[in-house]
């Protein structure tokens, strides 16, 4: 099967899904923060388990999902080492290979939109059940796209190197017009031409091309020499881009922004909360530490099993795991845990590793009519430059009660 596709409106971005039939194993490239609720639900609807969450670069268009969906599945991070990601937990070169089931990636070096820009190359293992193409019904670009029923077999995941009929600009962010002309021909141009391109963005509804038709067609590029491609794109006149400034920051830290982090919080008087969607709302470690030794709150940790056996825990807190391995499959038991804790008539206050799983057991806690704060940072808090956690902000940071057995 090939990719699914989904569309993000607001910046036009494409983020894609792929698995491997048989394992259900897959990947995630290029995900969008505000549309984490649809990715989700598309892995849980086609019965996938998230192995990787990857990016072709740091945007400046939107903020990447990465880390919360690493949070939220188990998935790992890897972005490309040029891109200042230092959060990504694995740092990709050229000629790298990603495994999900009996299917790869391999890495692409395609400088010149930023220096670290790579694509994605994929050229599907054979599989014996593998059925004849089909037609798929034609669908409007919008919230979630079908996937792709054809079974081709190349495809190469461009990121915003290569556009349909265009490419990337190169004027802001470590931009290159001449490394991306030698991206472009040197790298995507060498590959088959029936491979599949699947683009980072369109702004006109078109969804695919293929690598024959972009050499021989796209206008930025078709016949032109390296030196008259450099000359037309230091002429593009283009407005920056809208959130670059607060993208590009986010972005280098796998999409963990600044102001979801605890020394961001609690500008306000001390026990303030910020509002939340879905839930009570955001509290510091110490307050929550606070509320609970003062008798007005409950502690939940919502952390697996196996992370407080190895990680840490806090003494007397109520354990209720939001998601358990093996797969980070959603605990079954857990609405009967928040029934539980709910007993004592007492806020509950959500703690997770970052901060993340623990708003969404906030928000099914509200739903099950409890009065429920999100702990920011969680027990080991936000990762830092090198993808360290338990050194800016959390639980453990702030100096509150643990122990490890």
């Amino acid at each position: 099967m090939n990719p699914t596709q989904l569309f993000d409106p607001a910046s036009s971005t494409y983020t894609y899904i792929l698995f491997d039939e048989d394992s259900r194993e897959a990947v995630i490239i290029d995900p969008v923060d505000e549309q984490i609720e649809r990715d989700l639900a598309t892995l849980e609807r086609l019965n996938l388990r998230l192995l990787w969450a990857l990016e072709t670069h740091a945007h400046a268009d939107h903020i990447t999902s990465a880390a919360r969906l690493a949070e939220l599945t188990g998935a790992r991070t890897a972005a490309p080492a040029g891109c200042d990601i230092g959060t990504a937990a694995v740092q990709l070169k050229g000629g790298d290979t990603l495994r999900f089931g009996r299917e790869q990636l391999r890495v692409l070096p395609t400088p010149g939109h930023t220096s670290g820009s790579v694509s994605y190359y994929w050229q599907r293992a054979t599989h014996p059940h593998d059925a004849p193409p089909g037609e798929a019904a034609p669908v409007p670009l919008g919230h979630q796209m079908r996937p792709d029923q054809r079974h081709d077999d190349r495809h190469v995941f461009t990121g915003d190197t290569l556009l349909i009929q265009g490419c990337g600009r190169t004027d802001f962010q470590s931009g290159d017009a001449g490394a991306l002309f030698d991206s472009i021909t040197g790298q995507l141009f060498t590959l088959p031409d029936t491979t599949i391109v699947w683009p980072g963005h369109d702004y006109h509804e078109r969804t695919q091309s293929t690598i024959g038709v972009e050499k021989a067609t796209n206008p930025r590029l078709a016949g032109r020499s390296r030196s008259e491609f450099i000359a037309f794109m230091d002429a593009l006149a283009l407005p920056r881009p809208r959130r670059m400034d607060e993208a590009v920051p986010a972005n280098q830290r796998s999409g963990l922004r600044q102001d979801a982090s605890a020394e961001a919080v609690l500008a306000a008087p001390e026990g303030a909360v910020k509002p939340a969607d879905g839930y009570a709302g955001d509290i510091s470690p110490q307050t929550a530490h606070d509320w609970w030794q003062g008798g007005k709150a409950v502690l939940v940790d919502v952390r697996t099993d196996a992370e407080r056996e190895w990680v840490g825990f806090v003494p007397g807190a109520t354990a209720v795991a939001w998601k358990q391995w093996p797969g980070m499959a959603l605990n079954p038991d857990f609405d009967a845990g928040i029934v539980r804790a709910l007993a004592e008539g007492l806020p509950l206050l959500m703690l997770c590793r970052s901060g993340v799983r623990s708003m969404a057991a906030a928000r099914r806690a509200t739903e099950l009519g409890a009065s429920a704060y999100n702990v920011l940072g969680g027990f080991e808090g936000d990762p830092d430059e090198h993808a360290h956690r338990g050194h800016k902000n959390g639980w453990r940071h702030a100096g509150l009660p643990w122990r490890q057995n």
